[in-house]
């Protein structure tokens, strides 16, 4: 058995590590200083209870970005080194983030280990490469991200730490190959497992799905299928559940191979990144692509979200997670019993409110972050959640899960062409996105996001919209002088959250702007850039007039998109005539 020595490394703070929405996100060359991960990696241990690190199974593994096999080189040795028993990692360095949260929640070690936590190396939908961005998070025992607390004292660590613990004379593990590596140390042995990426989550799919009666649904010569990994970890998923499990065509598949810099592409699932899938699905400005797929998808670097295509039609996120909600009974095996509660976070449309209200369920309006839901989740409060950012997800786990939500669709559409997968025309996508709304009322939405501003300039302009809530009547003699045939705001307010979990308050969520018609304008500064800051502006209009609901989203919601623009100074404060991308 191969012996390590401890050592005790001198090192000085770093003033920019401050976790955000989802832990810690800086470009590589960042990561690259001397000392910059090992700091944060120690401050995330001091941060732990004792009981989460000495003795302790750890998972580390990610989405297979430019700099991770460095990292959790690093990070094993410093997990040896500071009294951790075992790490358990993804052959390759690959577990998508759902899957990371899977394992520690689901697997058992050969020794009938269990894991207590993990650092999931990921910047998720931010681009990868030598001059692009890394990232790293840590989940709880739960599977899910730390909360405020532990992320609070991680911080606060790394404003002070002046010392980190590394067996820098353990040789590196060969994380390509399946098998067990032991270690010998002063407080005694040290493991590291390497295991097959994906054993563990698929198993978890088969038992919330029903494999066999979604397998139908792909033998119908009706049905065609087509899913974008955009380079991400999800195409290691996609291949085992969707051609080896359910029986696509291996040309469903495109982008599936992860690669480092994800293919040069930026890895965000959208209509703007996800250009290949967009135009297969008849939504691209190239008409000379031939009949689309009935259904498409695309995940994002750590597969945890997704979007949804039907043939030549877009289901937002927000319609989604509504849909998915409103058929899980009856569709998904998972939620037979029914739904415990449904949650989203502030910024996505009040499509599920409304399904909530009609189906009589719990709902909980939660600030952006993953985390809120988990509480909700551990709780017994929440099934389905969902958030517009396209993220969509269960109480199987405690991250959103892109693959998931893949799975809930197709269960969907086989549900709903039950004893019609052989008939002249399949119940589409778009069939049931139109018969959600004519029960439900349809939420024209969409989300500008401007990317990378000045900071300061980003603040001001939050600054500037706080302040304008100080006076309604002045708020609305604005909006008559941009547009008279615009409804009066009614209320405004900063968001702020009390969890009813643990009562603990998050303030300053995102500043909105209520209107009377049920109308609503949200902006954000995003906490999951790594550079300078990103505006988010949400912009929303309810219409359950069944004459009103087919109409162009563009069309619909221009007069209010013109109102947020104008009202919020937005090409004033940040220099910006367009956004970065809409959605």
């Amino acid at each position: 058995m191969v012996m390590f020595k401890v050592s005790c490394k001198q090192t000085s703070p770093f003033d920019d590590q401050k976790p955000g929405t989802s832990g810690l996100r800086k470009k590589v060359s960042v990561f690259n200083q001397p000392n910059y991960l090992e700091n944060f990696v120690q401050s995330t241990f001091y941060a732990l209870s004792a009981d989460k690190v000495k003795g302790a199974t750890l998972v580390v593994s990610g989405d297979g970005r430019y700099f991770s096999k460095d990292a959790i080189q690093i990070i094993i040795k410093m997990a040896a080194a500071n009294g951790v028993r075992r790490v358990w990692v993804g052959q390759n360095g690959l577990l998508s983030t759902p899957a990371v949260s899977a394992v520690i929640r689901e697997r058992v070690g050969a020794d009938g280990s269990k894991a207590t936590g993990g650092f999931i190396l990921t910047a998720s939908h931010n681009p990868g490469g030598p001059h692009e961005d890394f990232g790293i998070k840590y989940n709880m025992e739960n599977g899910g991200p730390a909360p405020e607390a532990i992320t609070d004292k991680i911080y606060a660590n790394t404003k002070t730490i002046k010392e980190y613990f590394i067996a820098e004379d353990l040789p590196d593990v060969d994380i390509s190959i399946v098998g067990l590596s032991s270690f010998g140390g002063h407080e005694g042995p040290f493991d590291v497992d390497v295991f097959e990426s994906t054993t563990d989550y698929v198993k978890l799919m088969k038992s919330i799905f029903d494999f066999e009666f979604i397998k139908k649904l792909f033998e119908s010569p009706k049905f065609t299928f087509c899913y974008d990994a955009l380079h991400g970890v999800g195409g290691i998923y996609a291949q085992r559940i969707f051609v080896e499990e359910l029986g696509a065509h291996q040309s469903s598949l495109i982008n599936c191979v992860p690669k480092e810099d994800f293919g040069g592409g930026h890895p965000d699932p959208n209509l703007t990144y996800a250009k290949e899938l967009v135009a297969r699905m008849g939504l691209g400005k190239d008409n000379s692509v031939g009949e689309p797929p009935e259904f498409g998808a695309a995940a994002d670097g750590d597969a945890d979200r997704n979007m949804i295509l039907g043939k030549r039609f877009f289901v937002t996120p927000s319609d989604s997670v509504a849909i998915i909600a409103a058929n899980a009974v009856q569709s998904i095996p998972y939620f037979a019993s029914g739904l415990k509660g449904v949650a989203r976070s502030m910024p996505t449309s009040a499509a599920l409110d409304v399904v909530a209200k009609h189906l009589n369920l719990k709902f909980f309006e939660v600030p952006t972050g993953w985390k809120f839901f988990g509480n909700l989740m551990d709780a017994g409060l929440c099934s389905i959640c969902g958030e517009e950012s396209f993220g969509t997800g269960s109480d199987h786990i405690r991250e959103k899960d892109g693959i998931w939500a893949v799975l809930a669709w197709l269960s969907i559409i086989a549900f709903k062409n039950k004893g019609n997968l052989n008939g002249e025309k399949l119940v589409s996508v778009e069939d049931i996105v139109r018969q959600h709304w004519a029960v439900y009322g349809r939420h024209y939405y969409t989300r500008f996001d401007y990317e990378n501003v000045d900071a300061g300039a980003a603040k001001e302009l939050m600054a500037y919209l706080v302040k304008l809530q100080s006076s309604l009547p002045d708020v609305n003699k604005i909006i008559e002088g941009i547009r008279s045939d615009v409804s009066k705001v009614v209320e405004a307010d900063e968001f702020e959250y009390k969890d009813p979990v643990d009562g603990s308050i998050s303030k300053h969520q995102g500043i909105r702007y209520l209107f009377e018609d049920g109308s609503r304008l949200v902006f954000r500064l995003s906490g999951t850039g790594s550079v300078g800051a990103t505006i988010r502006l949400y912009i929303e209009q309810y219409e359950n007039d069944s004459s009103k609901i087919g109409r162009d989203s563009q069309d619909a919601l221009a007069p209010l998109v013109e109102v947020a623009l104008k009202l919020s100074k937005m090409q004033e404060f940040t220099g910006r005539s367009a956004p970065t991308v809409i959605t």
